[in-house]
């Protein structure tokens, strides 16, 4: 009898751990939305920065045009450069453009941006080449000015960039 007993709870404590070992595989993991992230309302649709007349006083500067879409960017970076940094088939005398794409994140006052640097057409940039190619990020804070003026300054630099509103969009969230 007392064997039947140590055999009894022996076999309820492996069901007890069985079932604890279950319940908890199946609440600590979750997976991952199939859909893109809504991302911020404010910020979707297309924003552009223009010159500013400080801009050709400095020996260089960038000028963005951004594209949100859910928690989605694409971003063409214009820079402007009074000095030559390398070979001029690259610096196509002192003006360039650099594409970049991924998702971005707000946080409080401060925008993250995680990507990689693209071509033109959305693809991949292979590694070499002219500029920069990889994983692109970056870190701006934010002040929404109105409805469609937002300014940004890169936690890197102390330059301001002023953004316009070209066109506003709504989020419909895409398969990934």
């Amino acid at each position: 009898m007392r064997k039947q007993l140590f055999t009894l709870r022996i076999s309820s404590l492996k069901l007890i751990l069985a079932f604890g070992s279950c319940l908890l595989a199946f609440t600590s993991c979750s997976t991952n939305a199939n859909l893109q992230g809504p991302g911020q309302v404010y910020l979707q649709g297309q924003w552009q920065q223009d010159k500013e007349p400080l801009d050709a006083q400095l020996l260089n500067y960038t000028l963005y045009r951004f594209k949100f879409s859910c928690d989605s960017f694409y971003v063409v970076m214009q820079t402007y450069s009074k000095v030559n940094y390398g070979a001029d088939t690259c610096m196509n005398r002192g003006q360039w453009t650099e594409y970049a794409k991924g998702n971005y994140e707000e946080r409080n006052d401060t925008l993250r941006l995680r990507g990689f640097f693209c071509n033109a057409n959305y693809s991949l940039k292979d590694p070499g080449g002219c500029f920069r190619s990889g994983v692109y990020e970056d870190q701006f804070k934010t002040v929404k000015q109105s409805d469609s003026v937002i300014t940004l300054t890169s936690t890197s630099g102390v330059l301001t960039s002023k953004l316009h509103l070209i066109k506003r969009t709504t989020c419909v969230p895409k398969p990934l």
